[in-house]
């Protein structure tokens, strides 16, 4: 599988492509809240849920990823963490479109470091609604990513709830920063925006983890 971190360059964001896609579907207008609350019009179509609180870092640590199921852009079924077992991974993990700024800084943080670790972009779209459209969705995004891009992008829908129960929802415009060891762990966890000291310190767990032993 190609990694995000095996590239020179960037396209606009991947995250705010995924929410123009469903922003595209739903007739140029798209609703998103906190958890995954979309509708449309005055509510004619919702589903979601209140914010739930963020989890603290120590909370999550050493936990084993939920059992998470995604396509790839390159239309790959994809199950997290298994498909990512055997060496470190970092998800960036996004819930709302806002995020998108937050996860470009990342992104463009851990090329720059040259972090050795595949990084995949995870927009985690909850409710019946998005699900209905994810096929058209998925093929906005394809529109306007390079296609060697594609592998690094998994979109999840159906299980969305799995990852905001793990992270917690409130302050959405930040991206889930987790490190995962070859086991599928959690072994680093953020998500109070991108910040040098806090990339250094990423960079820093990835390399203690593929570090022989």
């Amino acid at each position: 599988m190609h990694a995000a971190n095996t590239l020179t360059r960037r396209p606009r964001t991947l995250l705010s492509l995924v929410f123009k896609g469903l922003s595209t579907v739903v007739g140029g207008r798209w609703v998103g809240t906190v958890g995954g609350v979309w509708g449309v019009g005055a509510g004619l179509l919702t589903a979601g849920c209140s914010s739930s609180p963020n989890a603290e870092p120590a909370q999550i640590l050493g936990q084993k990823l939920p059992t998470v199921r995604g396509e790839s852009l390159d239309q790959q079924q994809r199950t997290l963490p298994d498909d990512l077992a055997g060496k470190p991974a970092i998800l960036l993990v996004g819930y709302k479109q806002n995020a998108q700024f937050d996860c470009d800084r990342w992104v463009l943080g851990l090329l720059q470091a040259q972090t050795p670790a595949d990084i995949y972009e995870v927009p985690a779209i909850a409710g019946l609604f998005p699900r209905l459209f994810a096929p058209a969705i998925d093929r906005g995004m394809q529109r306007g990513i390079p296609a060697e891009l594609w592998p690094s992008v998994i979109t999840v829908y159906r299980d969305a709830h799995r990852l905001e129960q793990l992270t917690g929802t409130t302050h959405p415009n930040n991206m889930r920063v987790l490190l995962l060891d070859a086991q599928g762990h959690v072994r680093w966890f953020h998500d109070r925006g991108y910040s040098p000291q806090h990339l250094l310190q990423l960079d820093a767990a990835v390399r203690v983890l593929a570090s022989p032993s």
